[in-house]
């Protein structure tokens, strides 16, 4: 009910004319003069529209709307419900569900095998001590993020751009594993050389550290700003994917919508031409570094991205491929060597047969997996990195790499290749030479 005066005489609101729109037949009213005495009144209809006149300057109308107009109130605990239900929990598949322990091998002169201020070396798995069973492990440039499987991440190794999000004025203390601080329950990590990203279990995006182009630090979220602790990335819609180049971030929304950040000087954010990959050309860093939608020709839902050094690949709700950024050993798989500054649909990947559901890219080249465990490898060829044996050339499409398992992961380093089976690794390196096998049980 729309009343037109307090119930109080002394607070009657005066009138002259008064025009409402209701429905048909729906309309209830009454007035007064000053000493409260019933006043005749004159309506005029026109269709939906009423007009009400008075002798006396002094009345009050109460209006009943149609009853298909009418619009129940809510009960509080309802809205509540509503409320909380906007509040979604995201998942997806690459989310880690398996806990286990973390193994380290490789150069540690940063603290980057979180295994102390001793420990320059391992040539040997080691394990590395921390609070909590972990169920994803990320190698950055220089530094190692582990996400545990309460959701809580842990650090280790250089924080020279606060890659480590996290404070290490304590001597030694970034050489071993620390506890970043988050509000909300972690559900993947990501890393490049010189940031780190985190998305929690609500769709929010969280980043801290650097990125950088050939020229140096452009910033993070703003232009030439660094942060050692998690920024909350601006994003309107909930994130279910994140992926890190080496200075880059794509995200893939619940809307199924990507978002690109970062370097894009090889064409890695697939939104930038080429006249304004340099920090943002005229336009600034801001075009670079604010999250901004990947368009692609026709109506596309993404799935998935995965993300190289200095390049993209993206998958479509039907199965299909796209890549951008540089492809200069056909790394995307292009016949073309150019950078592909916007996305292009991959004709390399497409087959009726194949569903790919795992990317990895190294500096020029690319792992990928089917859904039956076939790995395929492509782009450049040199210090066996491609797993196709000694005499292999550079790969403009996906090729198979025989003599291994099926595998359900894989990943790739600079010149390294690594799939994941269920009981062993296949390391792919050095010199020309095919899988070699290393076995870990339960691992």
């Amino acid at each position: 009910m729309l009343l037109a005066c307090p119930p109080s005489p002394s607070h009657y609101i005066a009138f002259t004319k008064l025009e409402v729109v209701v429905g048909e037949d729906q309309m209830q009213y009454f007035s007064r003069d000053a000493r409260g005495n019933h006043v005749p009144m004159k309506w005029r209809s026109d269709k939906r529209t009423y007009r009400a006149y008075s002798q006396s300057a002094v009345m009050c109308v109460a209006v009943m709307p149609a009853k298909k107009t009418t619009t129940k109130r809510k009960p509080e605990a309802v809205v509540e419900e509503e409320r909380d239900a906007k509040k979604v929990k995201v998942s997806h598949r690459s989310h880690g569900k398996e806990a286990g322990q973390v193994l380290v091998l490789g150069q540690g002169d940063v603290g980057q095998l979180g295994q102390g201020e001793d420990v320059m070396q391992r040539k040997k798995p080691s394990l590395v001590s921390l609070p909590e069973k972990i169920v994803q492990v990320i190698a950055g440039g220089m530094h190692t993020v582990c996400l545990s499987d309460t959701g809580n991440v842990y650090t280790f190794g250089c924080n020279d751009e606060g890659a480590l999000g996290r404070d290490t004025s304590e001597e030694g203390s970034e050489m071993v594993p620390g506890k970043v601080i988050l509000e909300e329950k972690v559900v993947q990590v990501s890393a490049g050389d010189s940031h780190t990203a985190a998305l929690s279990e609500e769709g929010m995006v969280y980043i801290w550290g650097a990125f950088r182009d050939n020229n140096g630090v452009i910033g993070l979220l703003e232009p030439m700003k660094t942060s050692t602790v998690p920024l909350k990335v601006p994003m309107k819609e909930p994130v279910v994917k994140i992926a890190s180049g080496n200075d880059h971030l794509v995200l893939v929304t619940l809307e199924g919508n990507l978002y690109s950040l970062g370097t894009g000087e090889q064409g890695q954010l697939g939104r930038v031409s080429g006249f304004f990959t340099d920090r943002g050309g005229r336009k600034g860093l801001d075009r670079l570094l604010v999250p901004q939608m990947v368009k692609v020709k026709g109506k596309v839902h993404f799935t998935d991205v995965f993300c190289g050094a200095y390049f993209t690949f993206a998958v479509s709700k039907e199965g299909h491929v796209y890549g951008f950024g540089l492809s200069n050993y056909h790394q995307l798989g292009t016949k073309s060597t150019k950078l592909c500054f916007f996305p292009v649909k991959l004709t390399c990947f497409k087959n009726s047969t194949t569903s790919w559901v795992d990317f990895s890219g190294g500096q020029h080249h690319t792992l990928c997996l089917d859904a039956e465990g076939q790995v395929y490898s492509l782009g450049r060829a040199e210090y066996g990195r491609l797993g196709l044996g000694q005499q292999a050339e550079e790969k403009s499409e996906p090729t198979p790499v025989t003599g291994i398992e099926l595998a359900s992961r894989v990943t790739c380093g600079a010149t390294v290749s690594y799939c994941r089976h269920q009981r062993r690794i296949c390391v792919c390196l050095g010199h020309g030479h095919q899988p070699a096998a290393r076995h870990r049980r339960g691992g």
